[in-house]
């Protein structure tokens, strides 16, 4: 076993496993961390535990320290930094004239590289591009293309159900969505009805599926036989808006509805 604190460093991205230390660590505390990109400030959101080595990605980098006043000032300085830098890069993409919509800029904590996610239809040579931001910025830069599901996690907005993008607010990451689960859940197949604001399929459409598998799997048949509170019957017909089913008692020969959560299947 092994003690470890779990770290995310956005509202809807993937949590991290890092090794406390000395560090007294609290579930909504702020740490500074180690990672592939070098130093990043994260949100801690799973308190320390232990946990199986065998359910760890090695190696196991240790928390750095707790998130000081002047880290967090730091965080603000850099969102300044990214809002000036995603105008000035925009301006070169004009300049060059390059077929490609910024969406967003990213400087990584300790301003040792700038990210820019952008969009495109096609492949696009920003080689020129990356130069000239390289002599701007005097910083390492990357250049990263997205799809518009990425897109839409970045820019977050409302979705078709009035709410924020499911991306932007609690998915970690995104999962293949199938057109069957939109036939799974007796949904209109329009595209403008099933797809969110990317252009693509509502991603609610694939978590939402295996609850409508479930209900299905509740749901009694026409002809199968079912236990109700005035004795045996046969199902004679389902009514899923009512959630009713209709049956034929064996005992009365009568004909009753009962609220399918009050049968039993035999």
């Amino acid at each position: 076993m092994r003690k470890i604190v779990g770290v995310k460093f956005k509202n809807a991205g993937k949590t991290y496993y890092f090794e406390p230390g000395s560090h007294k660590l609290e579930k909504g505390d702020y740490a500074v961390v180690e990672t592939a990109r070098g130093k990043e400030i994260g949100e801690i959101v799973i308190p320390e535990k232990e946990v199986p080595e065998e359910d760890l990605v090695h190696p196991l980098k240790k928390v750095i320290r707790k998130a000081t006043e002047t880290d967090f000032t730091q965080v603000g300085e850099n969102e300044k930094k990214e809002a000036a830098a995603f105008s000035r890069c925009q301006e070169k993409i004009k300049e060059h004239r390059l077929d490609m919509k910024l969406v967003g800029v990213e400087y990584t904590f300790d301003r040792n590289k700038i990210i820019f996610y952008f969009t495109s239809e096609e492949r696009v040579d920003f080689r020129e591009l990356v130069k000239d931001l390289a002599s701007i910025f005097k910083t390492r830069i990357e250049l990263r293309q997205i799809g518009v599901r990425d897109e839409a996690k970045i820019k977050g907005g409302i979705g078709p159900c009035g709410r924020p993008f499911c991306c932007s607010t609690f998915l970690e990451e995104f999962e293949p969505v199938s057109i069957r689960m939109a036939k799974g859940q007796n949904l209109s197949l329009n595209p403008t009805k099933i797809s969110g604001v990317c252009g693509r399929l509502m991603c609610c459409l694939r978590y939402e599926a295996s609850s409508y598998e479930d209900s299905r799997a509740q749901i009694p048949k026409q002809g199968q036989t079912v236990i109700t509170a005035d004795g045996e019957g046969t199902v004679q017909e389902v009514d899923k808006k009512k959630k009713a089913v209709l049956v034929k008692l064996q005992e009365s020969g009568y004909t009753k509805s009962f609220p399918w959560e009050e049968i039993d299947l035999l």
